[in-house]
C-alpha cells in the first residue's frame, strides 16, 4: 500500500500534492468534495473526526491529519528529498527552526481567518453577521502576511537559497481567501516566492491543477 490523500482542489491537499511531486512518492488521490460537505459525511469522519482536509493514509495504515503534520511527517519519512533542514543540534543549521517557526505561524494565525472567510455563518447565530465576519477575517488575514512579508522575507525562499517545504506552504496559502489577503504590491517577496514555487517541474502541474495561472501574475 503507498500513501493515500484525501483532498479537493485549492484545499490544503493542495500542499500535501505538492510536497509528494517534490518527494517523487506515488500516491492515490481521492476526492472529498467541500461544495458538497463531503467533509462532513460520516464515512470520512471515521478516518478524520474533525471533518476537514487533509488526510494522508501512510503505507502502513497509520492517519495523519491537519495539514502542518502531513507535511512535518512527509518530511521526516524522505530526507533524502531535502525539504526541511534535519535537526542538528544548538550549534547546527538553524534552517530548521526558521521553516517550522513561519509554517506554525500561518496554521496557527492564518488558518482560522481563512475558516471565518470561508464559512462565515459557522460564527454567528445571525446570518446579517456574516458580512463583517467575513471582511474583520479578511483584514486579520491580511496583518498576518504583511508579518511575513516583512520579517520571513523571502529572499528567493524562506530559507534564502534553500527551496524547503515552507515554500510550499507559504505560496499555497497565500492564494487562500481567493488571494485578497496578499497582492505584489503589498507583498512583493510573498509574490516573489509564489511564482517561483509555482515553476518548479514537479510542482508545476500541480499547481495548474489546483489554482491554474492565479499567483503568476506579476
Amino acid at each position: 500500500m503507498g500513501y493515500v490523500l484525501y483532498g479537493d482542489i485549492g484545499s490544503g491537499s493542495a500542499t500535501a500534492e505538492m510536497a509528494l511531486a517534490e518527494i517523487g512518492a506515488p500516491v492515490e488521490l481521492r476526492d472529498v468534495p467541500l461544495a458538497g460537505e463531503a467533509q462532513l459525511a460520516a464515512e470520512y469522519r471515521a478516518l478524520n473526526p474533525m471533518g476537514r482536509v487533509p488526510t494522508l493514509v501512510l503505507p502502513d495504515g497509520t492517519v495523519v491529519t491537519e495539514s502542518l503534520a502531513v507535511l512535518l511527517t512527509l518530511c521526516d519519512r524522505h530526507p533524502e528529498a531535502g525539504l526541511l533542514p534535519p535537526p542538528d543540534g544548538p550549534s547546527g543549521d538553524p534552517g530548521r527552526a526558521k521553516a517550522l517557526r513561519w509554517m506554525a505561524l500561518l496554521a496557527g494565525e492564518f488558518y482560522p481567518c481563512v475558516t471565518r472567510y470561508d464559512y462565515p455563518e459557522r460564527f454567528s447565530d445571525d446570518p446579517a453577521h456574516a458580512p463583517s465576519i467575513r471582511a474583520r477575517a479578511l483584514e486579520m488575514g491580511r496583518a498576518v502576511w504583511r508579518v511575513v512579508e516583512d520579517n520571513a522575507a523571502p529572499d528567493p525562499f524562506v530559507l534564502g537559497t534553500r527551496f524547503s517545504v515552507a515554500d510550499i506552504y507559504v505560496a499555497v496559502l497565500s492564494q487562500w481567501t481567493r488571494g485578497q489577503a496578499t497582492n505584489p504590491v503589498e507583498h512583493p517577496r510573498v509574490s516573489a516566492l509564489v511564482r517561483r514555487v509555482a515553476a518548479r517541474p514537479a510542482i508545476a502541474p500541480v499547481w495548474a491543477k489546483h489554482f491554474g495561472g492565479r499567483g503568476l501574475e506579476g
